[in-house]
């Protein structure tokens, strides 16, 4: 394909989502009908309401609007015999994702990896099964409509035993997997297959308030880092510097602040005896954990290096956020904290493609290879060296 023709495919999926809300949200709704047991944080990440599909539609036209991927020359050379040598961008092949729940990514991940030349496989998860169903269907329209072959989009409707055998014999050709879901689905896809894997990991994110901080605005960054408990950027854990002048009447400004959103706040005991709403939780292996609800957890740290250690020992390496009057720490932080996103003074919730400017997301990646954080359709190519000759042979 050609740019114009992924172009086009892409707007006319745009416009078949505009045509189609109506059916989407009445299919989505009995998927959600379903599965009448699901927590609030399963039900935000199925639901796909008018603004769900208003996003979608964006996306698709931000990553239409974005230049090819494809064919990018990294580097050329020239040598004294005339072998011309070149080094450009290339697609992955075919990319299988493997996700749970949120059918917003049949379009959007889909769409980034399409853009860059790859074909899609889509194994979405019981629960959207109908929603995915319909999707897969518009992008089949959507090729279809421009002479584009079908296959480069499917969905494979796949039972648990059936998708696990894909992954382990790999039949369908693969070449690269990213699981987007639990921990658990990501730890079987590496452990059971030989296909390349990118990991989009776990949140389980971090706040850091330094001595030196505006703690209003903290407490506004805390509060929309938990405006939304079932995605991977919400906030989890929040470092208070032990040296905060008031501390006790900083810590109950927060907690009420939470409380009053429906928030539930805990702590270890040396935090909870400042505060006696705190619910004690001293099993320090919460702080490993992404919590998908609404809870956050509160605990105090002797100064920056702490806070960075805890961070790094701790957190899924997705995001970090340090709020600070002070340069010199806010640069200290964001260069030693291992992690994909690291914020000075502002909300976590921007970890995401469409915020970042990419467009829509296939993932955001933990990973430190091939890339980290947002992936978007000018990070789904891999290289490939070009060699022109006219005869030359190596002495």
């Amino acid at each position: 394909m050609n740019t114009e023709q992924k172009n086009n495919v892409l707007l006319s999926l745009a416009q078949l989502l505009e045509l189609n809300r109506g059916n989407i949200k009445e299919v989505n709704e009995a998927d959600m009908q379903t599965f009448p047991g699901m927590d609030d944080s399963m039900k935000d990440r199925l639901k796909v309401d008018d603004k769900k599909i208003d996003g979608m539609i964006r996306s698709l036209e931000e990553v239409a609007s974005q230049p090819d991927p494809e064919g990018k020359i990294l580097y050329e050379f020239v040598r004294e015999d005339r072998l011309r040598i070149v080094n450009q961008t290339v697609p992955f092949g075919t990319i299988l994702i493997i996700y749970e729940s949120r059918p917003d990514v049949t379009i959007e991940a889909a769409a980034t990896a399409f853009k860059a030349g790859n074909r899609i496989l889509l194994k979405g998860g019981k629960e959207a099964r109908q929603t995915n169903i319909l999707l897969t269907g518009l992008w089949q329209q959507a090729l279809d409509g421009q002479n584009v072959n079908t296959d480069w989009v499917q969905y494979l409707d796949l039972s648990r035993e059936e998708t696990q055998s894909l992954i382990k014999e790999n039949s369908h050709r693969v070449d690269l997997i990213i699981p987007r879901g639990g921990e658990g689905l990501i730890r079987f896809v590496q452990e059971n297959t030989s296909v390349p894997v990118i990991v989009s990991g776990r949140g389980n994110n971090f706040l850091f308030v330094d001595d030196n901080s505006d703690f209003g605005m903290a407490v506004r960054l805390v509060l929309n880092g938990k405006k939304r408990i079932s995605v991977c950027n919400a906030i989890d854990k929040v470092l208070l510097h032990k040296g905060l002048d008031e501390l006790e009447e900083k810590l109950s400004y927060l907690v009420t602040h939470l409380s009053e959103k429906g928030i539930e706040v805990w702590g270890d005991k040396e935090i909870a005896s400042l505060c006696n709403t705190i619910k004690i939780e001293n099993d320090a292996a919460t702080l490993c954990e992404e919590y998908l609800a609404p809870k956050l957890y509160l605990t105090l740290v002797d100064g920056i290096q702490d806070a960075i250690n805890m961070v790094n020992l701790y957190s899924g390496g997705h995001t970090a956020v340090i709020v600070t009057n002070d340069a010199t720490n806010a640069t200290e932080f964001m260069q030693q904290v291992d992690c994909a996103a690291v914020y000075h003074n502002a909300s976590s919730r921007f970890t995401d493609g469409g915020q970042f400017g990419v467009g829509a997301e296939i993932a955001i990646s933990t990973q430190k290879l091939h890339f980290r954080g947002p992936l978007g359709a000018q990070e789904l190519v891999t290289n490939k060296w070009f060699v022109y000759g006219n005869g030359q042979i190596r002495e």
